[in-house]
């Protein structure tokens, strides 16, 4: 299989991921044997010589082993994304692999970790006047925050991310912060 033929067949894992609404709105699977496969592919992908196909496959890999409930082999893969983008020193791709190294980490229930890698993502993409990050940086960090029952910081983390969203125009996101909100807002009344 090459990358490009790789890169079309992930497309359809949407089809097998969903929010699991009873667990913060982690990321779940509903077919753990088909991503499985699809990390075994990935996996045998990485011999190729390209870099920016490997960090694409370590990307995709450790994200594919958080959903599948194992962080810990996640972090590994995010962790090798991070070395390569600060080697380049690829701003966009460090932040994006903050924002999933910091996942990993909170699906590994290392909150405190997973936190300052979403400040740093925020503070990167401040530093660097890198606005299309940071509603994801925000929305993660108050995912993280709401797992604590730092209610209130969450709300805000999510009204900002919100705002951002909003002014985005993308459905989808929109979507998925309201459902956040909506969250965030029952816990912090229970």
């Amino acid at each position: 299989m090459s990358i490009v033929d790789f890169k079309k067949r992930i497309s359809d894992l949407s089809k097998f991921i969903y929010f699991d609404k009873n667990d913060y709105l982690r990321e779940k699977t509903s077919n753990p044997l088909k991503l499985k496969q699809v990390i075994a592919e990935a996996e045998n992908l990485l011999k190729i010589n390209n870099e920016e196909d490997k960090y694409f496959l370590y990307g995709t890999i450790g994200n594919l082993y958080r959903i599948c409930g194992e962080p810990q082999k996640g972090i590994y893969y995010l962790n090798h994304c991070l070395s390569y983008a600060l080697e380049k020193g690829n701003i966009r791709n460090e932040i994006v692999t903050l924002i999933r190294l910091g996942e990993a980490l909170k699906y590994d229930m290392k909150h405190n970790e997973a936190l300052e890698c979403f400040d740093e993502a925020l503070n990167k993409c401040k530093a660097n006047k890198l606005d299309a990050y940071l509603d994801f940086a925000l929305q993660h960090k108050g995912k993280s925050l709401m797992e604590l029952g730092k209610f209130i910081e969450a709300e805000k983390c999510f009204i900002q991310a919100f705002k951002l969203r909003d002014f985005k125009g993308d459905p989808a996101l929109i979507d998925s912060t309201k459902q956040a909100l909506d969250l965030v807002k029952r816990l912090k009344n229970q």
